[in-house]
C-alpha cells in the first residue's frame, strides 16, 4: 500500500532532480488558481464559440491526435434485430435498461474524429454489449490501422476468463484488456484466482490491462497495486484519472493515484474530464490534475481520451480536444510544453501499441 504523502512532497524527492523542477511548476499552478478564477469565467463563455480553432491548434502542436478512450455500440435497430444485441445494465447510464441514452455507432465517431482532426483511437468494449465483442470486432475489421480494440475481461463463473482473452487477441487482434471490477461475483476481488490468471495471461500476450474504478479509486487501489506488484511484466492503465475528483488534489485518492507512479509499467488516461471536474468547461481543476499526472508519471505515461460518445452530451467531441488550449488561454501561460503535448495527445498511445495506427 502506498504511503500517504502530500502531493508536492511526493513529486519532490531530492534523489530525483527532474521531479523537483516539475514539482515547482505544479505548485505554482495550484497556488495561483484562485487568482485566475475571474479570468476563467470570461474564457468559459468565449471558448464556446471557437471549438474548431482550438482543436486545430492542438493538432498543430502534436504530431498526431490519438484518442485513448472511446466506446462504440451498435445502432438501436441492429441491437433489437439480434445482429449485435445489447446485454445487461449500462454503467454510467440513467436508463433502466441496456439501451444507451445516445447513439454511439462508428459512423458518428468517424465523423467526429474527422472534424476534430483525430487520426486514430482505442475502442473500449462497452458494457451494454457485455462479452459479445461482435460489433467492436466488425469495426476493427472494417478500419484496420484506424482503431485498436480493448476487450472486456469475463471473470464470471463459467465465463470466458483467460481463454477468451487469448482467443480475442489471437483471432481478432485485440490489443488491450479492460478489468471492470463490478463484473466479479459478489464478494470477489480482481486479485482472486481468476483475476490473477487473466492478468498474467494479458501480460504473456503483451496486452495492457485497463482498470475502471468507476465507484471510487480508494475502493480498488489496493487490488490494483497488488496486481502491479505481483505481475510487473503486465502493463496496466488507469482509466479517467482513476475517477479521482479534481476539486482537491491533496485528497487521499489523488495521493494514492500519484503514488502509483513508482510502477514503471503503469499508464494513466487523462480522459473524461467531465466525470472528475467540479467546474465548468474548460475544467480548470481537471487541468491542474492533468499537470499533476504529467509531473508524477511523465508525459510519456499519460494519454488523452474523450470517452466518446458520453462526451457528446457534455462539451462535445471536438471541444474535448480544445480543453487544454482554452484553459491555457484563460490563465495566460502554458501548462504543458510542446513535447509534453505531443506525448499526451498521441505519442503515448502510439508508443504503448507500436505499429497499431497507420491510417
Amino acid at each position: 500500500m502506498a504511503t500517504r504523502i502530500p502531493l508536492v512532497a511526493t513529486r519532490c524527492s531530492t534523489k530525483q532532480a527532474r521531479q523537483t523542477s516539475l514539482c515547482t511548476a505544479s505548485h505554482k499552478a495550484v497556488s495561483s488558481a484562485t487568482k485566475r478564477s475571474l479570468l476563467l469565467s470570461s474564457i468559459i463563455l468565449a471558448s464556446s464559440t471557437k471549438p474548431l480553432r482550438a482543436s486545430r491548434q492542438s493538432a498543430a502542436m502534436a504530431s498526431r491526435l490519438l484518442d485513448a478512450h472511446v466506446h462504440v455500440w451498435a445502432p438501436l435497430e441492429e441491437a433489437r434485430s439480434g445482429r449485435f444485441p445489447y446485454y445487461g445494465q449500462m454503467l454510467g447510464s440513467n436508463a433502466g435498461a441496456n439501451e444507451p441514452p445516445m447513439a454511439g455507432h462508428v459512423d458518428i465517431l468517424l465523423q467526429a474524429m474527422q472534424e476534430a482532426g483525430v487520426s486514430g483511437a482505442m475502442i473500449v468494449q462497452p458494457s451494454n454489449h457485455l462479452y459479445d465483442h461482435s460489433y467492436v470486432t466488425s469495426v476493427l475489421q472494417a478500419h484496420p490501422g484506424k482503431f485498436i480494440g480493448c476487450l472486456l475481461a469475463d471473470p464470471t463463473p463459467g465465463g470466458g476468463r483467460a481463454a477468451a482473452i487469448e482467443q480475442l487477441a489471437d483471432e481478432h487482434g485485440y490489443r488491450a484488456v479492460r478489468f471492470n471490477p463490478y463484473l466479479w461475483p459478489d464478494g470477489e476481488k480482481m486479485t482472486n484466482e481468476v483475476g490473477r490468471a487473466m492478468y498474467a495471461k494479458a501480460g504473456e500476450l503483451g496486452l495492457p490491462v485497463g482498470h475502471m474504478p468507476f465507484k471510487g479509486f480508494l475502493v480498488h487501489v489496493s487490488e490494483i497495486e497488488q496486481l502491479l506488484q505481483d505481475y510487473p511484466a503486465t502493463k496496466a492503465i488507469i482509466d479517467h484519472c482513476g475517477f479521482c475528483q479534481c476539486a482537491d488534489l491533496q485528497s487521499e485518492e489523488w495521493q494514492r493515484l500519484l503514488g502509483l507512479a513508482k510502477y514503471p509499467q503503469l499508464y494513466v488516461k487523462a480522459s473524461a474530464f467531465f466525470r472528475v471536474s467540479s467546474q465548468a468547461y474548460p475544467y480548470p481543476d481537471a487541468m491542474l490534475g492533468l499537470k499533476a499526472l504529467v509531473d508524477a508519471f511523465g508525459a510519456e505515461r499519460v494519454m488523452w481520451g474523450t470517452d466518446f460518445p458520453w462526451v457528446t452530451e457534455k462539451c462535445g467531441y471536438t471541444k474535448a480536444w480544445s480543453i487544454l488550449d482554452d484553459y491555457e488561454a484563460a490563465v495566460g501561460q502554458k501548462l504543458l510544453t510542446q513535447q509534453q503535448r505531443q506525448w499526451v495527445f498521441g505519442n503515448t498511445l502510439a508508443s504503448l501499441f507500436p505499429g497499431a495506427f497507420h491510417s
